[in-house]
């Protein structure tokens, strides 16, 4: 088990320098210049240019920049004067994080019920029902079901606020938008993975012995078919706690998609760099720690990897 973690370990490493190079040349080769200004006397471009280390070659500015984030620095911003974007992911990050959790709770609970309801009820009403919401979820983009939540909720029937983030009502509509994508994936694995659970040997064992109908299902099937779900869970929790910058925007929510959108159209690289890296290793490490889970959920993984 020891050799699989620090397996787990290394490749996630690995992927972290990669994402952190391709993002910071991919960054610095963007058309644009944070300080192209026709106001700006070319003197004072030169010296924040040589400030900021931008006068210097590629490779150098990218060494300089490792040596750096190894400290935990991730930079001054190149628009917000005197913030660092340790300082901005501090502030946002908190209020992305919390919109992340409502949405996770929100799809993990719905997303479980409607895939074990499905799957019990298959070629039933209630099965349609569930696969059409995960066709829905699926297939709408979260900005549109944003939209529609506010038109309908807050504008037509004027039950929730459409914007800002003070209290827990303002929190469910953006954390809904979030989240429904996320609960229609969960659904549909849970759903598939029922069904191929129910259909096995030991299950029809349990009946024959007289088992009762709860206890197969507690026991024995959703136990065994949640493991798909666990699996999937990396990637989606990181999504969701760091948040939806395009909802963010929306429900105007002061997590870091306020800053992300406008540090991409004012070519602030350091934001834009700091935050995709900040992104990047939050999913990193929770997928490594599903993986690591996941190998002591499932004792086969110890042999096979």
């Amino acid at each position: 088990m020891a050799k699989y973690i620090l397996k787990r370990i290394v490749i996630s490493l690995a992927t972290l320098l990669v994402l952190i190079t391709a993002v910071f040349f991919l960054v610095r080769l963007m058309p644009g210049d944070p300080f192209a200004s026709e106001k700006m006397p070319p003197d004072v471009k030169a010296n924040l240019e040589a400030y900021y280390g931008l006068d210097k070659p590629m490779i150098v500015q990218y060494f300089t920049y490792m040596g750096q984030l190894l400290k935990g620095n991730m930079g001054y911003s190149m628009v917000y004067s005197n913030k660092t974007v340790n300082d901005i992911v501090a502030s946002t990050f908190p209020y992305s994080a919390d919109l992340g959790i409502r949405a996770l709770c929100f799809a993990v609970f719905f997303g479980i019920t409607l895939g074990i309801v499905a799957a019990l009820r298959r070629g039933k009403p209630l099965d349609y029902g569930c696969i059409l919401i995960a066709i829905v979820g699926t297939s709408v983009p979260d900005f549109i079901m944003g939209s529609l939540l506010q038109y309908f909720f807050g504008v037509q029937w004027k039950i929730l606020p459409v914007a800002q983030y003070t209290t827990w009502k303002h929190t469910i509509l953006p954390a809904i938008a979030v989240g429904f994508y996320s609960l229609a994936s969960i659904s549909r694995y849970m759903r598939t993975s029922m069904l191929e659970v129910i259909s096995q040997d030991y299950i029809k064992t349990a009946k024959s012995k007289g088992i009762s109908n709860f206890r197969i299902t507690w026991k024995h099937q959703i136990r065994n078919a949640i493991m798909p779900v666990v699996t999937m869970m990396g990637p989606l929790v990181a999504s969701v706690l760091t948040g939806t910058f395009v909802i963010e925007a929306m429900y105007v929510v002061p997590g870091m998609g306020k800053y992300y959108v406008e540090s991409i159209s004012t070519y602030d690289y350091t934001i834009v760099l700091g935050i995709t890296v900040f992104y990047g290793a939050f999913l990193v490490i929770c997928n490594t720690i599903v993986d690591i889970l996941y190998g002591f959920i499932d004792p086969r993984i110890k042999i096979a990897k």
